[in-house]
């Protein structure tokens, strides 16, 4: 008879074996290429949630922050900006619904290179309700810290993807 630690030892293997092989990786972990394996990143608010979240994207994926220098790649995070439209109204004509749109244009320089430039949106919407104004103003602010969190990732993402020329 087996000994059942060693069943259950086996039974993991196999799990770790089989979702390897699949290509399945951890979510925000990213394969960045080794020419951006330092990097110098640049905004316009370097004290920005935006900034704050990209800078500790790149740590988590092992990429050095390093200061300007020429022959090092340069992340710059050039715009980011919040839109919001009407979906839809009240029969009273108070707006029932809105529609965010987080816009973040960044590049990505190499050492004599053009800058490849790239753009992330994030669209949410939100329904509101002018009875409860305060609850939808703090859901709000949780909606846009989300849709950050998510145009950080994916300008990581999109770093996985480029390489220098």
């Amino acid at each position: 008879m087996i000994p059942l630690k060693s069943t259950g030892l086996a039974l993991i293997a196999a799990v770790l074996l089989m979702t390897s092989g699949c290509g399945f990786k951890l979510q925000r972990s990213y394969s960045i290429p080794a020419s951006l394996e330092q990097l110098h990143l640049s905004s316009t608010d370097k004290y920005s949630e935006l900034s704050r979240l990209v800078a500790d994207r790149l740590r988590v994926n092992r990429i050095s922050l390093i200061d300007a220098d020429e022959k090092q790649p340069t992340l710059r995070l050039i715009s980011d900006t919040l839109e919001r439209s009407t979906l839809s109204l009240y029969p009273t004509g108070n707006v029932a619904e809105y529609e965010l749109i987080y816009h973040v244009h960044f590049s990505v320089a190499f050492y004599q290179q053009d800058p490849q430039e790239f753009d992330v949106e994030i669209r949410r919407d939100y329904q509101d309700d002018p009875r409860t104004a305060l609850a939808k103003s703090r859901e709000m602010e949780l909606l846009v810290k989300e849709m950050r969190i998510q145009a950080a990732d994916n300008i990581i993402q999109t770093l996985s993807s480029i390489e220098a020329n």
